[in-house]
């Protein structure tokens, strides 16, 4: 991949990475079922007035909205409802560990994917390697214990196979414009989170400022912005590469959490994060190159 192509994966891990704040200052209120639909819900209103500010044409057939609405049921709805849900029972340091497994099991998925991404063996021990650092950097967390039930643990993979599964479909889709896309997809998946939030929870309430601005950074950064440059460098970077933003988006928390929270960072913390960083040199191949310049040098 270029470098470009590098960048915008690590600065959309990074903003993802900050959701992990927003969703820890709207728990507080809410249940996990509206933090999931006001996500959903901004982000596809936020998507509709990008639509509207580039004039793009909205996709008038009827089949395809139908077909991206359930892309963005399978890709948004079901697994930003999973992990919260889970994690109600689930140790975060353990959650974190399983999130992490998105690479591998996108690359598990493409590759028996009809047309989809035939693994290399460079690029499964990328994935293998930076699942190990990840495996590092909440290694502090695992070690302070916790409850851990089976069903959360299941519902966390589902998770993880929710967006493997939808980052082999999206490839479906590359002749879409990728605003309209993302519009579409986002909007499916509020049609069916917040009639369901309603009917688990309630409706929602929320009394302190803070809620509100991070329901609109989760909702217009964490997710209007994200998504509107994942579908326009997806098609570029495959599923498998782009699938890497879940070794980043960790890093990002716990750097945000030392500036914002006041935490400190572990030595073994900081292993993790090269460890990952060497993760990613296997994926995008760099490694591989190095090793072959080497011997005709």
């Amino acid at each position: 991949m270029s470098l470009r192509d590098w960048f915008w994966i690590i600065f959309l891990g990074a903003i993802w990475g900050c959701s992990f704040i927003f969703n820890a200052v709207l728990i507080r209120e809410i249940g996990p079922l509206w933090v999931t639909s006001l996500r959903v819900a901004i982000g596809a209103l936020g998507c509709w007035v990008v639509m509207a500010a580039l004039r793009k044409p909205v996709p008038r057939d009827p089949r395809l909205w139908l077909q991206i609405g359930l892309l963005g049921i399978i890709a948004y709805a079901i697994p930003f409802a999973l992990f919260p849900l889970a994690q109600a029972h689930l140790a975060s340091g353990i959650a974190a560990i399983i999130n992490a497994l998105t690479p591998m099991m996108t690359a598990i998925i493409s590759h028996v994917w009809i047309g989809g991404e035939k693994a290399s063996p460079t690029k499964i021990a990328g994935v293998a390697i930076g699942f190990v650092g990840a495996a590092i950097l909440v290694s502090p967390a695992l070690s302070g214990g916790g409850a851990s039930q089976l069903w959360a643990v299941a519902a966390c993979l589902g998770a993880t196979l929710c967006y493997a599964v939808s980052l082999n479909i999206t490839r479906s889709f590359s002749q879409v414009e990728p605003t309209a896309l993302a519009t579409i997809a986002l909007t499916g998946a509020a049609i069916v989170a917040v009639p369901i939030a309603f009917l688990v929870e309630g409706a929602p309430v929320m009394m302190r400022a803070e809620s509100y601005g991070a329901a609109l950074a989760i909702g217009l950064m964490s997710t209007t912005f994200t998504f509107q440059v994942m579908y326009r460098i997806l098609p570029r970077v495959g599923a498998t590469n782009f699938a890497t933003t879940t070794f980043i988006a960790p890093i990002s928390a716990l750097i945000l959490g030392v500036t914002v929270l006041g935490e400190t960072i572990l030595p073994v913390q900081i292993a993790g994060m090269l460890v990952i960083f060497f993760g990613l040199l296997f994926i995008d191949g760099r490694i591989r190159q190095i090793w072959r310049k080497a011997p005709a040098s």
